[in-house]
């Protein structure tokens, strides 16, 4: 009886043998099943879909600045417009925002650009007149109730920081220099013609100044 009971057990274990050998011959295929799924189920212990951990993942794209636009007058010829000028600067100053100023005393071009920018708004030219990411804020008084009611940081959320102490080693904050072409004089000797005729300058403007490059957008 131990013998036959001893020859069962053999056959078991030798029918074992083979059995677990062939499952070792299909292990590689299922190694190739189970990492697919393994995959899958790491995404979705992420607690959202692959696609949106694709997009979660992603470095955040750089946004432009909002450029920050400003016209007024540097001339105290009406004094109230003078005075809400001068305002309207200092209150952009304290919020630290790179501003391009642009002087209509300084260059006439900035009226007719004014004028453009206005008219699309219905509203006649006045001082001064800030444009956010090329939208109206309005004048004085609408700048000076959006800072009051804290509305004005929003605003300029999106635009570039700047240290109000900076001033530009190009044109000492004056955003203007002298035209390199003509010296200023606003004529220039041309040469080409048979006659030699002193001809008005185009790269300048009626002062004789073209913006500063180091400070300002255009």
């Amino acid at each position: 009886m131990e013998s036959s009971s001893g020859k069962g057990k053999g056959k078991k274990a030798q029918y074992y043998r083979h059995n677990h050998h062939n499952y070792n011959n299909h292990q590689p295929h299922m190694a190739r099943s189970l990492t697919y799924h393994h995959r899958s189920t790491t995404a979705s212990a992420a607690g959202k879909p692959f696609w949106r951990r694709v997009l979660t993942d992603e470095p955040p794209r750089q946004r432009k600045p909002q450029p920050v636009v400003l016209y007024f007058t540097s001339l105290r010829g009406i004094r109230r417009t003078f005075e809400d000028c001068r305002a309207v600067r200092a209150i952009l100053r304290g919020f630290r925002v790179a501003v391009d100023e642009k002087d209509l005393s300084m260059d006439s071009s900035f009226r007719t650009e004014l004028q453009n920018r206005l008219r699309s708004y219905g509203r006649p030219v006045s001082l001064p007149q800030l444009f956010v990411d090329g939208k109206l804020i309005g004048g004085a008084d609408e700048v000076r109730h959006l800072h009051e009611t804290g509305e004005l940081q929003k605003v300029l959320a999106g635009a570039a920081g700047q240290d109000p102490a900076y001033v530009c080693s190009s044109c000492g904050g004056d955003r203007f220099v002298p035209c390199r072409v003509c010296s200023g004089s606003r004529k220039i000797f041309c040469e080409e013609e048979l006659d030699g005729r002193w001809r008005r300058c185009e790269n300048c403007n009626e002062n004789g100044l073209v913006r500063c490059a180091g400070c300002c957008s255009s």
